[in-house]
């Protein structure tokens, strides 16, 4: 069964979006079966995989509103060889017409249920908000990825985020954890930056990812060039970087099977 990660924070400019198009394609390129769904409406997702999102024939508002099978609604040929629920602006109008729909919280739960065992992975791109569409995400996924810079501020959200996933699970999700904690826009030689990683590993230990995303230069200019960064740049830090961390969930994976799997 395909395991569903959720890649929230709800703080913006966090390199949300960048990790979800270079973290579904790390994936696609070890020839994992790879989903990737873009809720935000502003759609960089999307323009990022090399799909044009005003020209898109649906995206996750006919999933979640229309109710239309996900093969009716998913892109296949992206530039990260990956599939693609497209966004754009129509899914802010998804967010508003959910408000009326009796169990409007768990659309995408039921709309992946039936598909999931076509993937090995997917992932889903949150909005920098906690609205319906972000809950959405939280109640069909296995757990949650949280990008954050290693700054202060980005600390104090991680909290509120922390305690927002805690009570998400108790009432619509109760398998929901936190998947690990990836540290992004990172740069070494920042005082600030190294407490702020030293005080993560501190409390939250084994969740935060050995994987760091630096600042790199290629990984920004990336999407203007709707492709992921191992297709713009394979020689680059960011493409390393995100192909490292993808290589560290697998392993962090097979070790939890090894675990749950019963000696014969």
């Amino acid at each position: 069964m395909g395991k569903i990660i959720a890649i929230a924070n709800q703080k913006g400019g966090v390199g949300k979006t960048t990790t979800a198009v270079n973290l579904a394609a790390s994936m696609a390129a070890t020839k994992r079966r790879v989903l990737l769904i873009d809720l935000d409406p502003q759609g960089n997702a999307t323009m990022g995989s090399g799909v044009d999102k005003y020209e898109v024939h649906a995206t996750a508002y006919e999933l979640l509103v229309d109710e239309k099978p996900l093969p009716e609604v998913v892109v296949k040929d992206t530039a990260g060889g990956y599939h693609l629920i497209a966004g754009n602006s129509d899914v802010t109008a998804a967010e508003v017409r959910l408000l009326d729909v009796f169990a409007r919280e768990l659309r995408l739960r039921n709309a992946l249920k039936n598909y999931r065992d076509q993937y090995d992975f997917i992932f889903i791109d949150c909005p920098p908000s906690l609205n319906m569409l972000t809950v959405n995400a939280m109640a069909a996924a296995d757990s949650v990825l949280v990008p954050m810079q290693c700054e202060y501020y980005a600390l104090e959200g991680l909290t509120a985020l922390v305690d927002t996933i805690n009570k998400l699970a108790a009432v619509i999700n109760a398998d929901l954890k936190i998947e690990g904690i990836l540290r992004t826009m990172y740069d070494p030689r920042n005082r600030l930056a190294n407490d702020v990683s030293e005080q993560l590993k501190r409390h939250f230990g084994e969740k935060v990812y050995r994987a760091v995303i630096p600042r790199n230069v290629r990984l920004a200019e990336a999407p203007s060039f709707g492709t992921p960064v191992m297709y713009y740049d394979k020689s680059s830090t960011g493409a390393k970087a995100y192909l490292a961390l993808a290589g560290e969930i697998l392993r962090r994976a097979d070790k939890k099977q090894q675990k749950t799997t019963p000696a014969v």
